[in-house]
């Protein structure tokens, strides 16, 4: 009997040995689903009233005068109140007493955000959809260089936007690189991609890997059978390769020479460069007086200009010097 006991108590690994079961969580559930939130949730309303504000640049102006009818009755439909100020550059949000949800507001603030990115009022409108998110990823703070930067930002984009339209194909997000900041929209799983796929562009990543590996998980998806399975097998492993910087041309012809560019290491230091001093007391200025010196420096001024002169009146010379005919040669006949 003690020997069935101690084969049913089977050994307890430490990591799982405060771990509880939980009834409410099991392989079934889809972890990424949003339950629907309505009226009857939360029939009394809130009890303190929140508002986010948010600043919109000033060529944004005129287009969100136009749009910002269309923003105010889809906040109406959620009971939030919202506010254009021109004067300061703001936009504000605020709940209302009929507001029942509250989670609008935070829609409402991502609303405006993405309003003031530059994002199309009629695309900005779908994040107040329970299924809809967006996430804002700054990108300028990766990279100090800025060619560098401008470079792998276009990357991002791709010719005439292909790259970027085959990131929101497979990722189901809306993509806009605007300035210092990429604005997308979707389900939190594309956005988690999305978010890896732009830093790493910045962190000099090309998009490409990334879109070929998104491309095979997605037929891998479709096959039921390797659900359950690690695709890790299935998926391409890419190697980093260090390539050779070019040498100069310099470089290069010296050591077709055999002239070799280290120096022949010596224990005695480099003789002291002459001072400003040194030098004036060299060519003898030293002992000039301060109208002397002037007139020196006067001279070699004149001087200078005469050469600039005589230089830019040969050039306007060249101007009026006859081309060379291209004719046939004159031969010596002899009668």
């Amino acid at each position: 009997e003690e020997s069935a006991n101690k084969e049913e108590t089977a050994p307890v690994s430490k990591n799982n040995k405060y771990r509880k079961d939980k009834p409410w969580d099991h392989e079934g559930i889809d972890h990424w689903k949003i339950e629907p939130f309505t009226k009857e949730h939360n029939p009394i309303g809130l009890l303190e009233e929140s508002s986010f504000a948010v600043l919109f640049p000033k060529y944004r102006e005129k287009y969100l005068r136009e749009v910002w009818p269309a923003v105010t009755r889809a906040l109406k439909e959620s009971s939030v109140a919202c506010e254009l100020n021109l004067v300061e550059g703001t936009m504000t949000v605020r709940t209302t007493r009929k507001t029942w949800d509250p989670f609008a507001i935070i829609k409402s603030r991502d609303l405006i955000k993405l309003l003031a990115r530059s994002v199309p009022a009629p695309q900005a409108l779908k994040i107040l959809q329970d299924d809809m998110q967006c996430d804002i990823i700054k990108i300028s703070g990766i990279i100090r260089n800025k060619e560098k930067f401008v470079k792998r930002r276009q990357r991002l984009i791709g010719p005439n936007g292909s790259t970027l339209k085959a990131l929101e194909l497979l990722t189901n997000c809306y993509i806009l690189v605007q300035g210092n900041t990429v604005n997308a929209m979707g389900p939190y799983q594309g956005l988690k991609t999305v978010r890896k796929v732009v830093e790493d562009c910045i962190k000099n990543i090309h998009p490409i890997y990334h879109i070929k590996t998104l491309m095979i998980k997605r037929e891998l998806a479709k096959d039921p059978a390797l659900a359950s399975e690690n695709w890790d097998r299935f998926l391409p492993k890419f190697k980093k390769k260090n390539v050779k910087r070019k040498t100069p041309l310099q470089t290069k012809k010296e050591k077709e020479q055999g002239k070799s560019t280290k120096r022949e290491y010596t224990p005695f230091p480099p003789p002291q460069q002459p001072s400003k001093i040194d030098l004036e007391l060299e060519s003898g200025e030293y002992f000039l007086t301060e109208q002397q010196k002037r007139h020196q420096a006067a001279i070699k001024k004149s001087a200078k200009q005469e050469e600039r002169v005589a230089d830019r009146k040969k050039e306007r010379e060249e101007a009026f010097i006859a081309p060379k005919e291209k004719g046939s040669k004159k031969t010596n006949t002899r009668l």
